[in-house]
């Protein structure tokens, strides 16, 4: 099953557009776990346990394993994931862009070294460089488009023949890039009006949505601006409301009850 099949099973199996993401920072953690060697596996382990029924996918952010040495810690999360909760795709966060020969080798870890079924990608330095990742068809390849932070206008709202650039952007990839269907796009939830604008341009293609809870984004107006007619098509990312809900050893089940929150807060306005 490609990833685009996966995460259509996901939304209708869970009846939830939730992806929750997995930042892990140890700073956090409840003091049991403090000191323990595979703490950052533990914590996200019992996240992903807590909540897998309530996502359409998990999102886990490759910086908080790589700055603590914990990259064989991620890749044992992936496959507890995949082989506990077969069906909930997982996207790592890395926001590769390079040369082709360096894209090549970033598609073999994220594909292949931790089988990850999406990878972020940023596409400013064009389609050679995303076309390593396109090459594993049943992989999904999600490039940034309209970034939630606040200097993210900085380039992307650059005139381009007279569109913004990640119009531009969003219409190069839907039309010359998605040939095999594995693209989605990143859209801030901070700007619903370029919500909007991307799925215009995009048609049903999956756009994954960071910025709710912590960063401010409005759900209502986030599901009024991206859903598809079918009430589908987008991956709302939530991380640290949820991984840090609790504070003690019952943080997993404080996750969940924060999880369900925001999957039926969601749902609320499908």
């Amino acid at each position: 099953m490609t990833f685009i099949e996966s995460l259509s099973a996901a939304w209708a199996k869970n009846n939830s557009l939730l992806c929750v993401g997995l930042d892990p920072d140890p700073a956090k953690f409840p003091a049991h776990l403090k000191g323990k060697p595979d703490a950052i596996f533990e914590f996200c382990k019992s996240i992903a346990d807590a909540t897998a029924d309530l996502a359409c996918c998990f999102k886990p952010q490759i910086a908080y394993f790589a700055a603590n040495r914990a990259e064989d810690q991620l890749q044992d999360l992936i496959a507890h994931i995949h082989a506990k909760h077969p069906g909930i795709p997982v996207i790592l966060d890395a926001k590769r862009g390079d040369i082709g020969s360096t894209a090549e080798q970033y598609a073999v870890e994220a594909f292949e070294r931790y089988q990850a079924d999406a990878l972020t990608v940023n596409p400013y330095m064009g389609k050679d460089s995303v076309d390593p990742y396109l090459a594993y068809p049943d992989k999904g390849v999600i490039l940034l488009c309209r970034t939630s932070n606040p200097g993210g206008s900085d380039l992307q709202f650059l005139d381009v023949g007279g569109k913004k650039l990640y119009e531009h952007v969003a219409e190069i990839i839907a039309r010359d890039w998605n040939v095999t269907g594995q693209c989605a796009l990143v859209v801030g939830a901070t700007f619903p009006g370029e919500i909007a604008r991307v799925r215009e341009i995009v048609g049903e293609m999956p756009l994954l949505v960071p910025g709710i809870g912590a960063q401010g984004g409005d759900v209502e107006a986030t599901l009024k601006a991206g859903k598809t007619a079918a009430g589908t098509g987008l991956m709302i990312n939530s991380s640290r409301a949820i991984l840090y809900a609790g504070k003690d050893e019952a943080y997993a089940e404080a996750a969940r009850r924060a999880a369900v929150d925001t999957r039926d807060l969601i749902n609320r306005f499908r």
